[in-house]
């Protein structure tokens, strides 16, 4: 399956939403204000949340209100316009890297985000491009999450560094930098233990792992990632503000977002923070973690491609 089939598959609940809005007014020249609140409507329940909203609304009134502005297609052309401005430069880019020392990617969020299956999976792309990959099993609290990972890695040739139930995350990031160091390993990725972002010593742990790998690398972690649950909406910025004061997030992952009509909350976090989308994850497979594209975003969340609006 290609990556658009993968976005399109997975984001089919959004673009459902999407469409029964569009649906009603396909072929208008103008709206009334029943139309109007319907695409209201559809954009709230994807949560592409207030400001964003907002916007596409006014700029559908304004074409709405122009002789030929709003010919067949049109509504569906000017909310991909907007989304389209709106995410201008949101693309994470991971580039293959080859030195001295592996560059260590940190997984962090609350309990249920996905961190663990994305660890691995993620591993499974890096090493799929050609770069070599060490797994850390920082999440110590979770006494099921060292298996989980380990099941995971086994199943697509990872390895794996681990401590045991209970003991300290940041000691298990030291050792699991120091043997990708030994090995040369291209990429270090860390998964951390789920905690919720309104839990100061929690958040204090995430800082004692930075402080300790820091020991070993003054820049690591080069790559704080925030693996956000795309079904938790709104709730998702307010996460994500969070643990950027508190971590300094430089990378965002949106997972499960094939159970969602929700995924437009991925458009309020980068609106918000300006933090990059670096991967969607679009079903249960290995590969249905693809890079963030907002070409293929948009194409699959809008039932028709883009045109020019008439000046």
């Amino acid at each position: 399956m290609g990556i658009f089939s993968k976005f399109k598959t997975g984001l089919k609940r959004g673009s459902a939403v999407l469409q029964s809005a569009f649906d009603r007014v396909a072929g208008r020249t103008a709206l009334t204000g029943e139309d109007l609140i319907a695409i209201e409507e559809a954009f709230y329940a994807c949560d592409f949340g207030p400001d964003t909203t907002e916007d596409v609304l006014k700029e559908v009134k304004l074409a709405s209100s122009r002789p030929n502005h709003l010919e067949e297609g049109g509504v569906v052309n000017v909310a991909r316009s907007v989304l389209g401005e709106i995410l201008s430069g949101s693309e994470g880019t991971l580039e293959s890297k080859k030195g001295e020392s592996p560059q260590v990617i940190c997984l962090i969020g609350v309990n249920g985000s996905g961190k663990t299956t994305t660890c691995a999976k993620l591993g499974h792309l890096i090493t799929q491009a050609g770069n070599s990959v060490m797994i850390g099993a920082c999440d110590t609290f979770r006494a099921a999450a060292t298996e989980q990972l380990k099941h995971w890695a086994n199943r697509l040739n990872l390895e794996v560094v681990s401590g045991h139930h209970g003991s300290d995350a940041a000691a298990v990031a030291f050792d699991a930098y120091s043997s990708a160091l030994a090995k040369k390993s291209d990429y270090l990725l860390l998964d951390t233990a789920g905690r919720l972002h309104v839990k100061d010593n929690l958040m204090d742990e995430l800082a004692k792992l930075k402080r300790v790998l820091q020991k070993k690398e003054p820049l690591a972690p080069q790559h704080s990632w925030l693996v956000v649950d795309g079904s938790t909406g709104t709730n998702g910025l307010s996460q994500a503000k969070v643990f950027h004061e508190k971590f300094g997030l430089n990378g965002l992952v949106v997972t499960k977002l094939d159970g969602t009509s929700k995924g437009g909350a991925l458009v309020s976090i980068y609106r918000e923070l300006g933090i990059p989308i670096f991967y969607l994850g679009l079903g249960e497979q290995p590969d249905d973690l693809q890079p963030f594209s907002v070409q293929s975003y948009l194409d699959s969340l809008f039932p028709k491609p883009l045109e020019a609006i008439n000046a």
